[in-house]
């Protein structure tokens, strides 16, 4: 138990004493103005730098993630299907089926997959 205690200990040291030195280390003492201005523009921006982002594109990035993670998670259904209990299978694959289409649904409801607009 002291022996467990004690590596505890260090390890806690070991990590404070890197995060400390990192942060540290990684702090800039000066500001360049050539850092600061935009990248390879000539000339100073008369409005923000900064463009607004779409946010359609950005869910239409999370139904992607969503869809590709759960391809993920039914690729290990099709391996399993022999060594296991066939009802418990059926069910567990159709209920899951049915959750992503009724995901599909709903964005489609919404006009999330409207790529007109």
């Amino acid at each position: 138990m002291f022996s467990l205690f004690m590596i505890s200990m260090i390890l806690i040291t070991i990590t404070s004493i890197v995060m400390m030195l990192a942060s540290i280390l990684s702090k800039k003492t000066y500001t360049d103005r050539e850092k600061c201005s935009p990248f390879e523009c000539g000339f100073d921006p008369k409005s923000s730098s900064r463009l607004p982002f779409s946010l359609r594109f950005f869910l239409i990035t999370i139904i992607f993630l969503i869809f590709d993670v759960e391809i993920a998670l039914i690729l290990p259904m099709i391996l399993i299907m022999n060594i296991s209990n066939i009802f418990i299978w059926t069910s567990t694959s159709i209920i899951f089926i049915m959750i992503l289409i009724i995901g599909l649904y709903h964005e489609w409801n919404q006009g999330m997959l409207n790529w007109m607009n």
